[in-house]
């Protein structure tokens, strides 16, 4: 980005702004063949826009969630879009009181999202998009595999009517998952992919189209999308939604839904898992409790110590991660 865009993204903060806390998600896959320089132009960008979260730069895109005043997050991205290799940039707009990051985090990764497949995504090699007005009529289908391609932590929270669960701890197991799954596949009319906000779903169809399945599609602008433009009472959508920032999870309205998070695995909890006696807080929960070595329970338990202390001095511990780690895999 030349040096003009760069102060469109100016702190712009006005009155207006400081009731709530914007939160925006996005990615967008591009050819970027100086990801480095890119990095250090966003993140200039970002600190004069006075705006936090995590944003991953790649050759093959850009994915981030940021947050920030209204003004100044949406002419940061404004900014971005004014790159001629990230012009059809869209975003995810939700809102909270507090904010949801202590600081900016611009990284350098192999692939935006992990897939372990770095590789073309562009609108030639991924399946079809279905909008999200469309989408109850699709997954309604007996004929159609609809695959819910996030990790078990996230799909636990909550599903779509019928989708199928591979049960991943990273979405680089996915890849196994459909190989071991391909004979079922094929005898399908049709392959419906979805994930939060469409990124993994995305580079889930490159690899779901190299089998020859005939009609692979996905949901576009994922769970996120589909919560935002259909209403609670056509809804199939089960749960909760799990985000990857302090809320932990969003409910049909994009409210932050009921679930908490397990600050020593980053695991989401529920009421009742806070009631089981292998909760203790800000060490174990029972998702984690008999994972834990004698070493790692301390080390945990001295964490929630100094964050306590923190506390008290009217501090935030910055040794406590926010939310699940700001990625999506």
């Amino acid at each position: 980005m030349a040096s003009y865009q760069l102060r469109m993204f100016a702190n712009t903060t006005d009155a207006n702004d400081m009731t709530n806390t914007l939160i925006a998600a996005f990615y967008h896959f591009a050819d970027v063949a100086d990801p480095t320089a890119l990095i250090e132009t966003l993140r200039r960008a970002g600190e004069a826009a006075d705006v936090a979260g995590s944003l991953l730069v790649a050759p093959e895109g850009i994915n981030g969630t940021l947050a920030g005043a209204p003004t100044s997050l949406r002419g940061f991205l404004e900014g971005v879009r004014a790159d001629p290799r990230f012009a059809a940039l869209r975003w995810k707009e939700s809102w909270s009181e507090d904010p949801p990051f202590l600081r900016l985090k611009v990284r350098l990764k192999r692939e935006i999202v992990s897939m372990g497949a770095p590789g073309v995504v562009s609108p030639e090699t991924v399946g079809e998009y279905v909008p999200p007005e469309e989408w109850n009529a699709l997954i309604a289908d007996p004929d159609v595999a609809v695959i819910d391609v996030r990790n078990g932590y996230e799909t636990a929270l909550g599903q779509f009517d019928g989708a199928l669960d591979p049960e991943t701890g990273s979405f680089r197991d996915f890849p196994a998952w459909v190989a071991a799954n391909a004979p079922m596949l094929r005898e399908k009319r049709a392959i419906a992919a979805y994930c939060t906000g469409g990124i993994r779903c995305e580079k889930a169809t490159v690899l779901l189209r190299e089998l020859g399945l005939p009609e692979v599609k996905h949901l576009e602008g994922g769970i996120l999308g589909y919560l935002e433009h259909v209403p609670v009472e056509r809804s199939k959508w089960r749960g909760e939604c799990f985000v990857f920032d302090d809320r932990v999870s969003v409910d049909h309205n994009l409210r932050p839904g009921a679930h908490e998070l397990c600050h020593g695995c980053r695991r989401a909890i529920s009421a009742a898992d806070k009631q089981d006696p292998r909760y203790i807080p800000s060490v174990s929960c029972p998702h984690c409790a008999a994972e834990m070595t004698p070493q790692q329970e301390a080390r945990r338990a001295e964490r929630a110590r100094q964050s306590r202390l923190a506390a008290e001095r009217g501090e935030r511990h910055l040794g406590a991660r926010q939310g699940k780690p700001a990625r999506s895999d």
